[in-house]
């Protein structure tokens, strides 16, 4: 007589798994999940997020470079649309989010993989990357449309970044071999795993050459540091106070900078005061004043007009820089009581602190009583101001030979034969012009290189490191607290660091690729002696749908249960969680 020893049924909760395929296929049922291979379908899908991804990750690196630019940004979008508003609040808010869920259904992707489930991405899911790639690509267009000169401000960033950022992308590479390790050793060997493991390979060993393409003036000898580049109040000190107003020049003194500069307009009756914008409407209050002019050109308005208005109230009112919570009530009240700056005042100014100035003129149009004779008003400011002329720098190429006397600068990346001819010593560039050679070259001829705008220490820390001999900065106060390059490396140190990184990553790679082999190789030789009647069978379905025989599976659970399936345990199947003993 044939002894039975009654079976027993054990459900184990998977809830980390549960978890996975709940979130990222709405899958939380035991029967719906599947190791059957992904459809094509769900594998462009996962190709579409991987872009979306990646595009997220350059767009969310290029805004957290363009920081440093970040006001003009601003002041572009004012001159098209006539209001001031922070307009990168909303990108930044959009793009942490968006950023946020997709690499979150990234990692539940990659999670999916490793554990061997069938990739299922839920709908909703889907229209989210569809949102995600689309909203992306529109911001990518648009501010190339609008801003396109930024993009600069990637390439310049990695001479900073690049060193580091090799190292981080080495590292994901790296670990990112568990999972390639596991598609190539663990399944049956086809085309597609052959070109898989050919593209990893290649993608490592392009990182590990990288570095001969990393070119950064940080990675230099310390004793061939120059000495740190003087910081010009870029209109003052426009974080702590209204822009080109005398408070603001104040604060730019206290943080130490070496010279002004500020904007120069010429009034209607021929008084140089300090304005930026064409009209007066951003940074006064000409619509409560003269709300039927406030669309007239600054320069159209006589002094005593221009002297009626409130030139601080605005600042506080609008907080471009987000700063005004950080001013005391006396900072306030004098800012709600400040006017307009003319030039005379603010030249006086830096005569009294024994510093420099730099000016930036506009000229007025054409029906001004002054558009003939503005240089010449320009100059009498000079001399009525006390300042040395020796201290006083002219950036405007027109009438040079009137203002032999001032110090003459370009704002025009030109040769140094032309600069020479015209009689020219320096050069005032936006950083995007002025290369690490391109300053080298400039100052091997013994022409100093002003750089703006400057506002971020990364980038005062590059430039350091090239050897320029001054920046202009917004933020003053920031490069104060920068007495050292950030990081500063001799060339020895970074190939050390670079050989070695390489040579990790190399065992870390061989490493797992020899623990998936062995893994596999034990796997197949105990397989045989797991081998129990469930699996056999469901095997003899293997080419029907994976819901079919999940379905399958738990109709085989429920009838033993209805049977009276009452005893205990001997195997557990890793791929269900069911545990049947076996028959004696």
């Amino acid at each position: 007589m044939v002894k039975h020893q009654p079976l027993q049924q054990v459900y184990e909760k998977q809830l980390c798994l549960s978890f996975l395929t709940g979130i990222y296929g709405c899958r939380w049922k035991r029967y719906q999940r599947s190791h059957d291979d992904s459809s094509k379908w769900e594998c462009a899908w996962f190709i579409i997020l991987c872009s979306t991804f990646s595009l997220l990750l350059f767009w969310a690196y290029f805004w957290l470079e363009a920081h440093n630019d970040y006001n003009q940004f601003n002041w572009l979008l004012y001159n098209r649309s006539g209001e001031w508003k922070d307009g990168t609040v909303p990108i930044l808010a959009t793009t942490a989010v968006g950023f946020s869920y997709i690499t979150f259904l990234m990692i539940l992707a990659l999670c999916h993989i490793s554990l061997g489930q069938q990739l299922n991405l839920y709908w909703i899911h889907k229209v989210g990357v569809l949102a995600a790639l689309i909203t992306t690509v529109s911001g990518v267009v648009s501010i190339d449309d609008v801003w396109g000169d930024e993009w600069d401000i990637i390439l310049i960033s990695l001479q900073s970044t690049g060193p580091f950022l090799h190292i981080g992308a080495l590292a994901a590479v790296t670990v990112l071999g568990w999972l390639v390790a596991e598609q190539v050793v663990r399944a049956e060997r086809t085309k597609f795993h052959m070109i898989l493991l050919l593209v990893y390979l290649s993608v490592l060993l392009a990182l590990y050459m990288a570095p001969l393409a990393i070119s950064s003036p940080c990675i230099m000898d310390k004793n061939s540091l120059k000495s740190r580049p003087d910081v010009i109040g870029r209109r003052g000190a426009p974080m702590l106070a209204p822009e080109n107003t005398l408070m603001s020049f104040n604060k730019a003194l206290q943080q130490g900078v070496s010279s002004l500069e500020a904007d120069v307009t010429v009034s209607l009756d021929g008084v140089p005061f300090l304005m930026r914008d064409r009209t007066l409407k951003r940074t006064t209050d000409i619509a409560k004043v003269f709300p039927d002019r406030q669309d007239e050109d600054a320069s159209l308005f006589n002094w005593t007009e221009i002297r009626s208005l409130n030139a601080g109230q605005w600042f506080l009112e609008n907080d471009p820089f987000w700063t005004v919570g950080s001013l005391t009530g006396r900072d306030r009240n004098r800012i709600r009581n400040l006017t307009v700056c003319s030039l005379v005042e603010m030249l006086r100014l830096a005569a009294r602190a024994n510093r420099s100035a730099l000016l930036y003129l506009r000229r007025p149009p054409p029906e001004h009583p002054h558009y003939k004779t503005w240089i010449m008003d320009t100059l009498w400011a000079v001399q009525r101001s006390g300042i040395s002329q020796k201290r006083v720098t002219w950036t405007p190429d027109t009438d040079r030979g009137r203002v032999r006397g001032l110090q003459q600068t370009s704002l025009e990346k030109l040769s140094v034969e032309e600069l020479r001819h015209r009689g020219i010593s320096s050069l005032t560039l936006r950083y995007s012009q002025a290369s690490n050679k391109d300053i080298q070259d400039f100052l091997a001829n013994n022409m100093s290189v002003t750089v703006y705008p400057v506002n971020e220490p990364w980038l005062y820390s590059v430039l350091w490191c090239s050897g320029v001999s001054s920046v202009s900065s917004d933020t003053p106060q920031v490069l104060r607290k920068v007495p050292y390059p950030i990081w500063l490396m001799s060339p020895d140190k970074y190939c050390l660091v670079w050989i070695t990184s390489d040579l990790v990553s190399i065992a870390i790679v061989i490493g797992i690729f020899i623990f998936q082999n062995y893994h596999v190789i034990r796997w197949r030789m105990s397989g045989m002696q797991n081998y129990n009647p469930e699996q056999i069978m469901l095997s003899a379905v293997a080419r029907r749908p994976s819901r079919d025989v999940n379905i399958m599976k738990e109709k085989l659970i429920f009838s033993e249960v209805s049977n009276g399936v009452t005893s205990t345990d001997e195997h557990l199947y890793p791929e269900n969680g069911y545990d049947i003993g076996q028959y004696k």
